[in-house]
């Protein structure tokens, strides 16, 4: 394995490890919101919150690009005034996959949250605590499958995310090239030993992960 081979599985996995980060602390509040809260336009908010699940990469992709572009209004924003340029960049990569990876970290959240018996936390607030423990020590602990399931389900989407990832990034050998688009890149260049190793090694991870997925909510199951 050369030294490109191990930079780009290292830079897939850091892409995945700060996106699943990063959707943990969104997840967990905006769960709790659509689980217990009704506001109007909260169809709309689930909507577009699923569409990831639906729309195509490319499509996405192709807008966050636009918005990148110094010739929009938030792109120019973004690099003249905050000096900060995001297209063809991890950072906008970044910005990218949290979007469209938003679903596979709200949705077991909030499926988690909605499972609770509504007396959990109305014996919490009885007994004088404040939302902040209640949402810590009463809900959180009791939605640890549901939150291990969405964790382990955003990491292994953003592994093997292509669409997104080419489109806002391209393929720059330690900046965006991640596995997925290094396995079309050798395929391209007829390199199917390189290849094979990328995706054998994906799909190990990706084995592995759905194999503690099923684990867990079979466990639940049979408890």
């Amino acid at each position: 394995m050369n030294d490109d081979f191990i930079e780009t599985l290292l830079l897939t996995g850091k892409l995945a490890g700060i996106t699943t980060i990063i959707l943990l602390f969104i997840g967990l509040p905006l769960g709790y919101l659509l689980a217990y809260k009704n506001f109007r336009l909260k169809a709309l908010v689930e909507a577009l919150i699923s569409m990831p699940l639906v729309l195509p990469p490319t499509v996405l992709g192709f807008y966050m690009l636009v918005a990148y572009s110094p010739q929009n209004a938030i792109g120019h924003f973004l690099e003249h005034t905050l000096n900060l340029r995001l297209a063809f960049s991890f950072e906008g990569v970044l910005l990218a996959s949290v979007l469209f990876s938003l679903p596979f970290m709200v949705q077991p959240i909030q499926n988690g949250f909605a499972s609770i018996p509504r007396s959990y936390r109305e014996a919490s607030y009885t007994l004088g605590k404040s939302f902040f423990i209640t949402f810590v020590r009463v809900l959180i602990p009791n939605i640890k499958p549901s939150i291990i399931t969405a964790v382990a389900m955003t990491f292994a989407h953003c592994i093997g995310e292509f669409g997104v990832v080419i489109m806002v990034g391209g393929n720059m050998p330690g900046e965006t090239r991640m596995a997925s688009i290094a396995i079309y890149d050798e395929v391209q260049s007829l390199n199917y030993d390189t290849a094979n190793k990328y995706s054998l090694i994906l799909f190990i991870i990706s084995l592995l992960i759905l194999t503690v997925i099923y684990s867990i909510n079979g466990n639940k199951r049979i408890l």
